[in-house]
């Protein structure tokens, strides 16, 4: 296809119409496939991948290095031939403020084109009220905007519970019920995303890590309980009303303990961190208690009998329960995150055992495998710059930007 082919064939698919128009379409299109390839993809391969004449793309470089959007390094020799260079992140380029928000902590950070993350602060909070810890957050998240001036183009929030409409919908085990979070925490004129962690750390393996390419896959992030998330072709499916992926709140471990949430039974009072404190007899404060689960597997790695008892106990509800969601799910890969690393590789043979037995029979030829998050603990961050990059790498996005003098 000639050049001049493949511009009329873009003008009918993005509606572009001036030559300006296109040539926005095609930075977009370059910085893209840069930010989505790690920074880590040549010229080259760019290039080649999104079917753009060899002068056209090296005008673009010229136009994103200029914009301080994008800068070229040399690439490390692959062979004989001309060497070649690496599109990634511009020293000055635009950063996404990325926030990870836990029951008992914060942590904020910033990425850049291609995904690298760079923590800037991690600190604890009291849970209690969730406007008063909102409202904490909000100055911090302010701070560091005002430290990165121009660089910063959006923020990301990732919130352990279900959002609706900018709302925290419930967080059960710490009574935040009906919270205005964007309302409390937006960041002036800024574009400000707020998701659920869990879905947030499943969008990233999907974009980045264990479930790139991934037609079908299933992620579920534990913490103090656990959720998780069905991703489609890289996807999150969100539900009718934005809120699906509350996994912990299934019955699917077979308890009959009553939970915060108004149900009886949810998994969640069987797998995470307040799990294993249950299971040694060790009193549950709703969001405090994560040091003593840490201290539980670092015992039961020891050999101590109780906490190696609470181990294979949780390990055992996890696994029975994975497999209940992949027969009815059926994903082509499963990804585990946070707390779940910990509890599969700390008793392996206790969850594939369950796992297996929970599966119908003409799934245990060839199981959906069952791995460690790629991303390790960065999944969430990395899922919350995401949606800050969403926003940015749009035309309104790009023509917003503001190089640093």
């Amino acid at each position: 296809m000639t050049e001049g082919c493949h511009n009329r064939r873009v003008r009918a698919v993005t509606g572009a119409t001036t030559s300006g128009e296109l040539r926005l379409h095609n930075l977009l299109r370059l910085l893209r496939a840069a930010h989505d390839r790690a920074g880590e993809a040549t010229r080259s391969e760019l290039t080649r991948d999104l079917g753009l004449a060899r002068g056209t793309a090296a005008v673009l470089v010229g136009d994103l290095t200029d914009a301080h959007l994008a800068r070229e390094r040399p690439s490390p020799q692959r062979g004989r031939g001309r060497p070649t260079a690496i599109l990634g992140p511009h020293p000055e380029g635009p950063l996404a403020l990325a926030v990870d928000l836990r029951e008992d902590g914060w942590t904020i950070a910033t990425a850049e084109i291609g995904g690298g993350l760079t923590v800037r602060e991690e600190r604890p909070h009291a849970a209690y009220p969730p406007e008063a810890v909102l409202s904490d957050l909000a100055a911090a998240i302010d701070r560091h905007l005002a430290a990165l001036g121009s660089r910063a183009v959006g923020v990301g929030v990732a919130i352990p519970g279900p959002i609706r409409d900018g709302r925290i919908v419930d967080i059960p085990h710490l009574s935040w019920r009906d919270v205005p979070a964007t309302e409390i925490l937006r960041a002036g004129a800024l574009p400000f995303s707020l998701g659920n962690d869990a879905t947030l750390a499943g969008l990233a393996e999907a974009r980045r890590g264990a479930l790139r390419g991934v037609s079908v896959g299933l992620h579920l992030h534990v913490d103090f309980d656990l959720g998780g998330a069905l991703l489609a072709d890289g996807n999150p499916l969100h539900g009718a009303r934005g809120t699906a992926g509350e996994f912990g709140h299934m019955p699917l471990g077979g308890s009959t303990l009553s939970c915060d949430c108004g149900t009886v039974g949810c998994w969640a009072l069987q797998v995470g961190a307040s799990a294993l404190l249950r299971a040694t007899g060790t009193p549950v404060e709703p969001g405090h208690g994560r040091a003593d689960a840490l201290r539980v597997l670092a015992q039961a790695a020891d050999g101590d009998a109780r906490a190696t008892a609470a181990l294979h106990e949780v390990a055992r509800d996890f696994g029975a329960g994975t497999a209940a969601l992949a027969n009815a799910l059926d994903p082509e890969r499963v990804t585990v995150s946070g707390l779940g690393v910990r509890i599969h590789d700390q008793a392996t043979d206790t969850f594939t055992t369950a796992y297996r037995d929970g599966l119908m029979a003409f799934r245990r030829e060839q199981p959906p495998p069952v791995l460690s998050a790629a991303l390790g603990a960065d999944a969430i961050l990395v899922g919350a710059s995401e949606l800050a990059f969403d926003t940015f790498l749009t035309p309104a996005g790009l023509a917003a930007w503001q190089p640093p003098h």
